[in-house]
C-alpha cells in the first residue's frame, strides 16, 4: 500500500501532463506577445490565456497562472477573461537577453505545467557596411569585392552585394541613374566578400555597386561605388629586364621593364621603388607610364647595393583601382667614386721615453655611405699633404679607425685620407694642438633611454670651434674603445646625445674637450648611467672587533661591474632572538661600522643590504656573539691574577731563604746512620744470629721511643759490662746487627705479639736519666729515635724502649 500511496503523485502528474499535451497546447492554454523580435534592451509584453473547458482535469478548481522566463519565474496580473476564461499579463520592461524562451504556466495539484511558451529574439538594428572595394580579375573577369560588416546585430541578417548597370557618364550621374537593381552576389559562410560574375559586368561603362544588410530591425547599405570594372583590373606585375649607370661616373640608372602578358594593349601607369640594406624604409619613384619601355632617376649613392622592384595598373583608372603586385626584386651595385668630405680625427699625444719623439694616438670616424662612394680599402697618415708627382712619406697605413705612432717633437700636424678602389680623398689636416685652453663647467649627464646618455655642459665664455666627447665604460682599459667618441661641429651646443656603445647597467667615464682657435681647452670628467638596477650582490660582512657591547664590521667596496648603478648606502640590518630587527644607514663611502648597544653574551645575526636608486640587494648573515668582559675588564683580570700570583711566588722564595721559618714548617731530622749508639756494642749482648730484613713479618715498624739511661762517670763505652740479668719472659727479643769497623749499628726490638695493631705501653718516667726523643717524618713506619753519638756524661746507653716495650742496661 505505501509504493502505490507513494507513486500516485507520480501518475497524477503525468496524466495531467498527457491531458494537457494532448488537449490543452491545441486549445487549452494560448500565448502571445507584443513582438517576437525587439531591440535589445526594450520592454516586451505578452499575454496567456486558459480556456478551463478545453483544459482536462481543469474543470473544478480554481486556476493559477504563473510565467517562466527561460528558469527563471516572473510575476504578472491574472484576471477573468470572457467566456470562463483566465487571462494572465506580463510585462518586461527591459529585456536583456539576445535570446529566451517565455513560458505561461499552471498549478495543478502543487506543481506548475508549462502549457503555453513564446520564443522572443532581442538585438539591433544591421550595421553599415564599410570600405568597400572591388577587384576586377582578368583571368575570369569576375569582379571580386570585400567590405567590413561593422559590428554584431544579434539577429539573423542578410546580406547581399546589389549593383546595376550605367551609363559613360560621370560617376555622379550614374549614381543618380534609374538602372535596374540587381543582386550581384551573396557572402556564403558568413564572409565579407563575394564575387560578381562576368555576365552581371558591363565592362568599361560606369557600375553603381553597393552592399546592403537587413534583418527584422532594419536594413542598412554601405556608400555606393561607382567605377568601371576595367579600372579596377588587377594586372599582373610587370618584369624588370636590366638596370646600369648612365652615363658614367654619375648618380644616375636606366631601368628597363616589360609589361606582364595579357596587358600589351594597354596603357600603364607603373611605380618603382628601391632600398640599399640598411635603409630602413623604400624609396618610392611614381610617374613612370607606357606601355613597356626604360625608367630613368638619379641620386643613387656610388658602390652601393640596391634592391629594385615594380608595380603598375591603368593609367586611366581612378584612384580606386588596384595595382598589380610587386615585380620579383632585382638587386644592383652603382659604380664606385673616390671617397669625398673631411674625416672627423681626434688625437692624443705624450713624450716619448727617449730620443726627443711625440708618441701619438690618432683615431677618427669612418665616412658615411654618402661620403664613402664605395667600399673603403684603408686609411693613410701622412706628415705632409700630397703633391702633384711626388708621394708624401706614409706613417700609418691600416684599415682600423684608430693608429698609432710617434713623430718628432714639435710636429704640428699630420694629414690623414682614405682610399677605395676607384682613388683617395683629399686629405684631412689635424693640427696636434696643446692641451692648455679654458676648461668648461656644469658637466653632467642624464640617461636618454636603456642605450643613450644626454650630456649637458655651460657654455664657456671664449668662442668654441667644436666639442669633443670621450666616453669608457669604467672597467675598460684606457683607449679600449676607438670609437667611443663624437665631436659635435656645432660651437653653441650645450648638450650632445651619446648612443654609440652604451649599454644598461654599465658606468660610464665621460670627458668633454673645448676645441678653441689655435688650442684645446683642459678636458672635464663626469661618471653617468644609462639604466641602474639592484647590485648583483652585497659585500660580505667581516668581524673586526667585537666587546660585550660593541661589534665592529667591516666589508671590501663591491666591484664596479657588480654595483649596477651608484651605491646611494649600506644598511646594517642585527637582531637577536628577543629582540626586533634594528637598522643604521652607512654612508657609502665608509666600508666599516660600529654596532653600539649590545647586550653581553648574546647571539646575533646580522646582514648588509647594498642600495641604489633602483633598488637593494642583501647579503648573507654573519653570526656573532658579544663577549662576556670588555677588553679593560678582561685586562684588569688577568693584571690582578698576575700580582696574586707574583706575591705567592715571592713568599715562597722568602720562605726558603730564611732558616728560621723553614725551622718552624721543616724541622731538621737527624740521620740515625751517623749516631755513635751504631758504633757502641754491649760485650754481654748475647749473639744471636741476624735476622734478614726481609724476612720480618710485613707491616711497618712502631718505634715509640728512645730512652738514655746515665751510667756511672767513668766509665767507657764498651769497656768491662756487667752481664746482663736475663730477660723477663714476657719482653721481646732484641736483633742486632754488627757492621764493620766504622758503620752504624742499627738496634731494634721487636715485639713478641708483633707489630701491627700494637698497642704503646705507658713510657716509665726516668729516674735518674735524661730522655731525649726524635721524632720522624711521619711516614708509614711510626716514629724513629736516633742518637747521635753520647757526650761524656753519659758513657754508657742506660736504656732504649723500642715498640711499646723496654730494655735495660747497665
Amino acid at each position: 500500500m505505501a509504493r502505490r500511496g507513494a507513486g500516485t503523485p507520480f501518475l497524477l502528474q503525468l496524466s495531467l501532463l498527457l491531458l494537457l499535451h494532448l488537449g490543452g497546447t491545441l486549445g487549452c492554454a494560448s500565448v502571445t506577445v507584443g513582438s517576437p523580435i525587439v531591440p535589445l534592451g526594450s520592454a516586451v509584453t505578452a499575454s496567456c490565456t486558459i480556456q478551463r473547458d478545453l483544459c482536462r482535469g481543469l474543470e473544478q478548481g480554481k486556476v493559477r497562472i504563473s510565467w517562466m522566463l527561460d528558469n527563471k519565474f516572473v510575476a504578472g496580473r491574472q484576471r477573468q477573461g470572457p467566456g470562463g476564461t483566465e487571462v494572465s499579463n506580463l510585462t518586461l520592461p527591459r529585456f536583456n537577453h539576445t535570446q529566451a524562451k517565455l513560458w505561461c504556466c499552471v498549478e495543478w495539484n502543487g506543481t506548475k505545467q508549462r502549457v503555453g511558451m513564446a520564443e522572443i529574439r532581442a538585438g539591433y538594428p544591421p550595421a553599415k557596411p564599410l570600405n568597400l572595394s572591388c577587384v576586377l580579375n582578368l583571368s575570369d573577369y569576375g569582379l571580386t569585392c570585400q567590405w567590413e560588416q561593422g559590428i554584431d546585430s544579434h539577429l539573423p541578417t542578410s546580406v547581399v552585394l546589389k549593383c546595376t548597370g550605367g551609363t559613360r557618364a560621370h560617376c555622379s550621374v550614374c549614381c543618380r541613374s534609374r538602372a535596374q537593381v540587381v543582386t550581384g552576389c551573396t557572402p556564403r559562410g558568413g564572409h565579407n566578400h563575394c564575387t560578381v560574375p562576368r555576365q552581371l559586368l558591363q565592362l568599361y561603362r560606369q557600375m553603381e555597386i553597393w552592399v546592403s544588410a537587413t534583418n527584422a530591425l532594419g536594413t542598412a547599405e554601405s556608400e555606393h561605388l561607382c567605377i568601371d570594372p576595367m579600372d579596377v583590373a588587377k594586372l599582373d606585375p610587370p618584369t624588370l629586364q636590366s638596370i646600369q649607370s648612365i652615363p658614367f661616373q654619375t648618380d644616375c640608372i636606366a631601368l628597363a621593364w616589360d609589361a606582364a602578358w595579357g596587358t600589351e594593349h594597354m596603357e600603364l601607369q607603373c611605380e618603382l621603388r628601391y632600398r640599399a640594406p640598411e635603409d630602413p624604409a623604400w624609396a618610392l619613384v611614381t610617374g613612370i607610364i607606357g606601355r613597356a619601355g626604360t625608367a630613368q632617376h638619379c641620386g643613387f649613392l656610388f658602390g652601393t647595393q640596391y634592391h629594385f622592384q615594380m608595380r603598375c595598373r591603368r593609367s586611366s583608372a581612378s584612384a580606386l583601382a588596384s595595382w598589380s603586385e610587386w615585380s620579383p626584386g632585382r638587386s644592383y651595385t652603382t659604380h664606385e667614386k673616390a671617397p669625398a668630405g673631411k674625416l672627423d680625427a681626434w688625437w692624443g699625444a705624450q713624450p716619448a721615453g727617449t730620443g726627443g719623439r711625440l708618441e701619438v694616438q690618432l683615431r677618427w670616424k669612418a665616412p658615411r655611405q654618402r661620403e664613402a662612394n664605395g667600399r673603403v680599402l684603408g686609411y693613410r697618415v701622412t706628415l705632409s699633404p700630397r703633391r702633384r708627382g711626388r708621394d708624401p712619406l706614409t706613417i700609418c697605413n691600416t684599415t682600423h679607425t684608430q693608429c698609432n705612432f710617434s713623430v718628432p717633437a714639435g710636429t704640428g700636424r699630420v694629414y690623414l685620407s682614405a682610399y677605395n678602389a676607384a682613388g683617395e680623398s683629399a686629405p684631412t689636416e689635424v693640427l696636434l694642438l696643446e692641451r692648455k685652453g679654458q676648461p668648461l663647467a656644469g658637466l653632467r649627464a642624464v640617461p636618454g633611454d636603456e642605450r643613450s646618455l644626454w650630456v649637458h655642459w655651460e657654455a664657456p665664455l671664449a668662442p668654441v670651434i667644436a666639442y669633443v666627447l670621450e666616453w669608457q665604460p669604467v672597467t675598460a682599459e684606457p683607449g679600449h674603445c676607438s670609437t667611443c667618441w663624437q665631436m659635435e661641429r656645432d660651437g653653441a651646443a650645450t648638450a650632445a646625445l651619446i648612443q654609440d656603445g652604451i649599454k644598461p647597467f654599465q658606468r660610464y667615464n665621460i670627458s668633454l674637450y673645448p676645441l678653441y682657435k689655435g688650442t684645446v681647452g683642459v678636458p672635464v670628467h663626469t661618471t653617468a648611467y644609462s639604466q641602474q638596477k639592484a647590485p648583483s650582490y652585497a659585500p660580505k660582512l667581516h668581524l673586526k672587533r667585537i666587546s660585550k657591547s660593541e661589534a665592529e664590521l667591516c666589508w671590501e667596496p663591491l666591484p664596479v661591474e657588480m654595483q649596477n648603478g651608484f651605491i646611494t648606502s649600506y644598511t646594517i640590518f642585527w637582531a637577536n632572538s628577543v629582540t626586533d630587527v634594528a637598522s643604521a644607514t652607512v654612508n657609502p663611502s665608509l666600508n666599516s661600522f660600529t654596532i653600539q648597544g649590545l647586550n653581553p653574551s648574546t647571539l646575533y645575526k646580522v646582514h648588509i643590504m647594498a642600495s641604489t636608486a633602483a633598488g637593494g640587494t642583501n647579503g648573507t648573515i654573519l653570526t656573532l656573539v658579544t663577549t662576556v668582559l670588555d677588553d679593560t675588564e678582561i685586562q684588569f683580570l688577568f693584571l690582578t691574577l698576575g700580582l696574586v700570583f707574583v706575591v705567592l711566588v715571592v713568599l715562597l722564595i722568602c720562605f726558603q731563604k730564611n732558616e728560621r721559618m723553614k725551622e718552624q714548617l721543616w724541622p731538621s731530622v737527624p740521620d740515625p746512620a751517623n749516631s755513635s749508639l751504631g758504633k757502641w756494642v754491649p760485650a754481654a749482648v748475647p749473639q744471636e744470629p741476624l735476622q734478614v730484613l726481609a724476612a720480618r713479618e710485613p707491616g711497618p715498624a712502631a718505634i715509640s721511643t728512645v730512652t738514655v739511661l746515665e751510667g756511672d762517670p767513668g766509665k767507657q763505652p764498651g769497656k768491662d759490662h756487667p752481664a746482663l740479668p736475663a730477660a723477663p719472659p714476657g719482653l721481646p727479643r732484641p736483633y742486632v746487627r754488627q757492621e764493620g769497623p766504622g758503620e752504624p749499628v742499627q738496634y731494634a726490638r721487636v715485639g713478641a705479639a708483633g707489630y701491627r695493631g700494637q698497642r704503646l705501653l705507658p713510657e716509665p718516667g726516668p729516674r735518674f736519666y735524661e730522655n731525649l726523643r726524635s721524632h720522624g717524618d711521619g711516614g708509614g713506619a711510626g716514629d724513629w729515635g736516633f742518637l747521635e753519638e753520647p757526650p761524656a756524661t753519659f758513657p754508657l746507653l742506660q736504656g732504649l724502649r723500642i715498640g711499646g716495650a723496654e730494655e735495660l742496661y747497665e
